[in-house]
């Protein structure tokens, strides 16, 4: 009796992975090496574009360095509203994102190639159409297996899988800035590309334990919808190509002013693609149409969230560089390494949250997590300020300042981003549902596109100036966000 009751019991526990479902195993292993590749490479991307022409760099201004890194990130989530919609339309979200890690792979690779200049843009343009493909599908994936699950048990699952990003990312951040010690850069990238491609077999071997999830799109487009959206597709490249042509025939084409004009796309499309989904009836239901405004407060809250946080691959990097003391017991770090506080604390703390969340059930409401995680992210940058403070007069102060900013920063994130995922795939009108997980990353491309171009302020306003500005805009949205709770909740039936 005994062994029958164990083989009885052993396949219900090979069906799950920490008590949720097993394909969260495939897809937690697929994106934590996929964010290994992502944020290895950013978190010496900044240096590297600043670096001087004599140490491999790219020789940028910091500046424009920190604007080519704000549209850079912003690409990667613009594009995930495109990815949304070929996995919606064409290819189904198992696919799409199978496509998009062999581009992404490509781009590292380029980007490894120790040659520098169009291999390098050619590299960051891969990198960012893979992301926008990977990101919006495994995300929505990860929802598919609760579909049938409680608001809590949604929350806790996601925890766990933005956990599985974290500590990919802490890998990164480990090994690839310390392989880039010595202006190896080019080495540095291709660990970077070896690490997606283990993501990619992670991916392809793991595919069987999602069962039926995601392989075919909601909403295949028809043979003549496909064939229009070919045309229409030749036509934006081949226009886009003659004038960035033209635009490069007049001299007046620089990296500064290019990144300027993709920061205004990316402010744009947000704007013009929540136009779209409240005109029309594009198969929304009045009901579903009620969700989205309330999920349209959440979005502009998050866009906030992410323009102060994403600070930290380019002002937080470049302040850990040259303002910071990062000798540690005669051991001196990578600047690069500073920013792994955040990882490592969101793996020791993810689980943590995970069970509370899933303890608190509807206690502590969507828009009150958001809510928290604007005043957190904002009292981070006045921590900021204070440091930038005590560095104004050249001298580098101590670590702590960072550690304490990015361990205030890790909280936040907690309360926003898991629960972000969580949300916009509850409040997803059913005909938009993979394409409302790219809207989702818009509101990260919408805070990093400005969070660029702010850093354009640091050439006329003090830097304790600059951060404690960036707070002020977070606090205050913070407050906003908490005055409207109530509000918030019956707009989304809560």
């Amino acid at each position: 009796m005994g062994g029958a009751a164990t083989a009885t019991r052993s396949p219900e526990r090979e069906k799950t992975f920490f008590g949720h479902p097993r394909g969260l195993a495939t897809l937690f292993g697929t994106e934590m090496w996929e964010r290994f590749s992502y944020y290895g490479m950013r978190a010496i991307l900044v240096l590297f574009l600043s670096a001087p022409a004599v140490r491999g760099g790219m020789g940028l201004s910091e500046t424009t360095a920190a604007a080519v890194y704000g549209v850079y990130i912003a690409s990667v989530y613009l594009l995930a509203l495109a990815g949304g919609w070929m996995a919606d339309r064409l290819f189904g979200p198992r696919r799409t994102v199978l496509y998009g890690a062999v581009v992404i792979m490509c781009g590292h690779i380029s980007m490894a190639v120790p040659v520098g200049g169009p291999f390098v843009w050619l590299g960051l343009a891969l990198i960012a159409l893979g992301s926008g493909l990977v990101k919006p599908n495994i995300a929505a994936l990860a929802g598919e297996l609760y579909r049938h699950a409680d608001d809590a048990r949604r929350d806790a699952g996601y925890t766990i899988f933005i956990m599985g990003i974290n500590l990919g990312a802490f890998l990164g951040i480990m090994v690839v800035p310390w392989l880039q010690r010595g202006d190896r850069w080019h080495l540095a990238f291709g660990a970077a590309a070896v690490g997606m491609a283990v993501g990619l077999v992670t991916f392809v071997l793991g595919r069987s334990r999602l069962g039926g999830v995601g392989e075919q799109p909601d909403h295949r487009l028809t043979p003549e919808e496909r064939r229009r959206f070919t045309i229409v597709l030749c036509v934006a490249v081949v226009a886009v190509a003659a004038a960035l042509a033209a635009w490069a025939a007049t001299g007046t084409f620089t990296i500064d002013r290019f990144a300027l004009v993709l920061a205004i796309v990316a402010a744009a499309v947000p704007v013009a693609y929540f136009v779209f989904l409240f005109t029309g009836s594009h198969e929304i239901t009045p009901e579903e149409r009620v969700k989205l405004r309330a999920y349209l407060w959440l979005f502009l809250a998050a866009a906030v969230f992410w323009l102060v946080y994403d600070q930290s691959g380019s002002a937080l990097t470049l302040f850990a560089q040259k303002n910071t003391d990062l000798t540690i017991m005669g051991f001196d770090m990578p600047a690069g390494w500073v920013s792994n506080v955040n990882s490592l604390a969101i793996i020791i703390l993810a689980p943590v949250f995970a069970y509370l969340f899933l303890k608190a059930g509807e206690r502590i409401s969507t828009p009150l997590k958001f809510a928290i995680a604007l005043l957190l992210i904002g009292l981070s940058f006045v921590v900021m300020s204070a440091a930038a403070g005590a560095a104004s007069d050249g001298t580098r102060v101590s670590v702590m300042w960072l550690i304490s900013v990015y361990l205030i920063q890790t909280i936040g994130e907690l309360f926003l981003s898991p629960t972000g995922l969580s949300v916009t795939n509850k409040l997803a009108p059913r005909a938009f549902e993979n394409q409302m997980m790219g809207v989702w990353y818009l509101a990260i491309s919408l805070g990093d596109a400005i969070g660029g171009q702010a850093y354009r302020l640091t050439s006329v306003v003090p830097m304790p100036a600059y951060y404690l500005s960036l707070a002020l805009v977070a606090l205050v949205a913070g407050l906003v966000l908490l005055a409207s709770i109530r509000r918030l909740q019956a707009l989304m039936r809560d």
